[in-house]
């Protein structure tokens, strides 16, 4: 007969097993992506394919915002937490470190292609011509009163910001803060047209932040409405509103080019050749992040890192690029592809 702690043993060894058996029935046996809605087609695509090509199920991907994505990503290792994220911006030291603090430490990263961000309207109304200095005027909460000063942006109309432009109200749909199109936008288009003033480019030098300050707000005031991370559902209100502009990626706009168009920007229009070359003014990298620890137990991972460096995915003939994702060079693509190959981790 077993005696009581001979008992009590053979209980906690059974309960292990038990919790065991439970893990491995409960494991995934499907990739989990999050992130981007800029990425998210580009990720759906090649998920799709991977699916009906090899003995893999298709990996599931969810659209969260690249600072979504991100934070979830960087939450902690196992099943319960994602495999992979998008992001339509470079990842941040401090998502690193967050990542870190959970556990993760071991990161992919794949840079996939460029995209632009448009600022488009319906083809019910006219082409817009626009500045980067045209968008920060117009979107900006507070905006330049002569040398050194500002006040609260007092522009209602297009007309207001530049007397060149359209008597038509400011009205503009975009992301949200966790998306990184938001980011790239805020970057790139506020940033670019803020420091073409002469006083606020000397300012990020003698202030970083106030300069960051004042070319990263955008206005709240109901000029720029925060549409969340659909694009789809930003065409379909253009289309609605001939009147109002939305804030998205090209792939976005190339995917609905019967019924909206891009604005030009600096005298250069969103099309495939001008984001390649670089002359078009709001352009960006795209990326996505693979957890290294879960390479290995979550099946399929590594092959379809593989099928996303091909370049039937994502060279210039390459069906990604059908979908609206702009190309890296020849040479980019070689050595992002070598990077993937060795699982290389992600250097700061």
């Amino acid at each position: 007969m077993l005696s009581t702690k001979s008992l009590v043993a053979v209980a906690i060894l059974s309960a292990g097993a038990l919790t065991a058996v439970s893990n491995a029935a409960t494991a995934r046996d499907q990739i989990k992506i999050v992130g981007s809605s800029t990425v998210f087609p580009f990720a759906t695509t090649v998920a799709e394919r991977f699916g009906k090509s090899t003995d893999f199920k298709a990996p599931i991907v969810e659209s969260t915002g690249s600072g979504g994505g991100l934070k979830l990503f960087c939450a902690g290792v196992g099943d319960a937490h994602p495999d992979i994220t998008n992001a339509s911006r470079r990842i941040k030291k401090s998502e690193v470190e967050k990542c870190a603090k959970n556990g993760i430490k071991d990161i992919v990263e794949v840079k996939i292609g460029y995209d632009g961000i448009v600022l488009a309207n319906s083809r019910k109304s006219k082409r817009m011509e626009l500045t980067l200095r045209d968008i920060f005027l117009a979107l900006a909460k507070d905006v330049p009163e002569g040398e050194g000063k500002t006040k609260p942006n007092p522009y209602k109309t297009w007309k207001d910001v530049n007397p060149a432009l359209p008597d038509v109200k400011i009205e503009v749909m975009g992301p949200p803060p966790t998306s990184g199109t938001r980011d790239a936008f805020v970057e790139l288009a506020m940033e670019g047209g803020c420091k073409s003033f002469d006083w606020i480019k000397a300012l990020k030098k003698k202030d970083k932040k106030a300069y960051k300050a004042l070319c990263h707000r955008i206005r709240e005031d109901g000029a720029f409405v925060e549409a969340g991370e659909n694009d789809n559902l930003i065409v379909q209100k253009l289309n609605a509103n001939p009147a109002a502009f939305g804030v998205f990626g090209f792939s976005f706009l190339d995917q609905n080019s019967d019924t909206v168009q891009g604005s030009k920007i600096s005298g250069v229009a969103p099309e495939f050749e001008q984001i390649a070359d670089g002359s078009y003014p709001v352009s960006r990298s795209l990326f996505f992040y693979v957890k290294k620890q879960h390479i290995g137990s979550t099946p399929g991972i590594k092959e379809f890192l593989t099928e996303f460096a091909s370049n039937k995915a994502w060279g210039p003939e390459g069906y990604l690029a059908d979908k609206g994702l702009i190309p890296m060079s020849e040479e980019e693509r070689e050595d992002w592809s070598t990077k993937v190959k060795n699982l290389q981790n992600l250097s700061m």
